[in-house]
């Protein structure tokens, strides 16, 4: 199995094992990913911005800064490889509902299939990481839970929803992610028409979670870029840029 199967686990060590997640009270926007100047070192990550590493996979895709029109963005590589940048926060969902985004690709995956664990692969995903609220948990869940804490001395996050570029399945399609139902998936974009194009993206993350979760978001715990093509072995190049949390127009 994918070591990306155990997303939840990964992100909570990731909050419990030194992560800076400063809080922001509501203004504008929250710039999280914005037009990069030119680096001394292109391999070097982007301010705030922190390795998302699956243990049990060996390869991992390389990101680095690159020069694309008249800046710098953030490139992702991947050879039959896995790993994600992640930037952690403390944000209220209520006073910042929208996430919006900039994203291109240079190919999709032949073999991917979000239906299976096989086809767990994307050019390109952004994902959003909520915070566990015992309060609104189930018993159930706070069984559960509660065991991870015993063990790591902090919660893992509530569940994850992922906005991909997905091969085959038509756009707004939502689905649970392979390996298990606390990651709900987004096509955002399908297919290889817009292959090489910079495309500008929005989603209410209120109204997903609501959607997809059954009940009110808990706080915002993180947000996160991924390029991935283990489970498939093929290879992807994905370019990100204008990651920004904001307030609903």
């Amino acid at each position: 199995m994918s070591d990306k199967g155990r997303w939840w686990g990964t992100l909570g060590l990731i909050l419990i094992l030194g992560a800076v997640t400063p809080a922001w009270t509501a203004s504008e926007e929250i710039l999280l990913l914005g037009r990069l100047g030119s680096p001394t070192n292109p391999d070097g990550l982007p301010e705030g911005w922190q390795p998302l590493i699956f243990q049990n996979i060996p390869m991992r895709t390389r990101y680095s800064i690159v020069r694309d029109g008249g800046g710098y963005v953030l490139k992702a590589h991947s050879r039959a490889a896995a790993s994600g940048l992640y930037r952690p926060v403390d944000v209220d969902p209520r006073a910042y509902q929208t996430i919006a985004w900039r994203w291109k690709v240079e190919n999709i995956l032949t073999k991917g299939d979000a239906r299976r664990k096989e086809g767990d692969d994307y050019p390109a995903r952004a994902y959003v990481a909520f915070r566990y609220d015992p309060d609104t948990a189930t018993l159930w869940e706070k069984t559960r839970y509660g065991a991870y804490k015993l063990f790591y001395g902090e919660y893992p996050p509530q569940g994850v929803i992922n906005y991909i570029w997905d091969n085959r399945l038509p756009r707004g399609t939502a689905l649970d992610n392979a390996f298990t139902d606390r990651a709900k998936m987004i096509v955002v974009r399908s297919g290889a028409e817009d292959v090489g194009r910079w495309l500008a993206e929005e989603r209410n993350l209120n109204e997903d979670y609501r959607r997809l979760f059954g009940q009110e978001p808990p706080r915002i715990a993180g947000v996160a870029v991924m390029t991935d093509t283990d489970n498939t072995g093929e290879s992807a190049v994905a370019y990100y840029d204008q990651i920004i949390l904001r307030p609903a127009k």
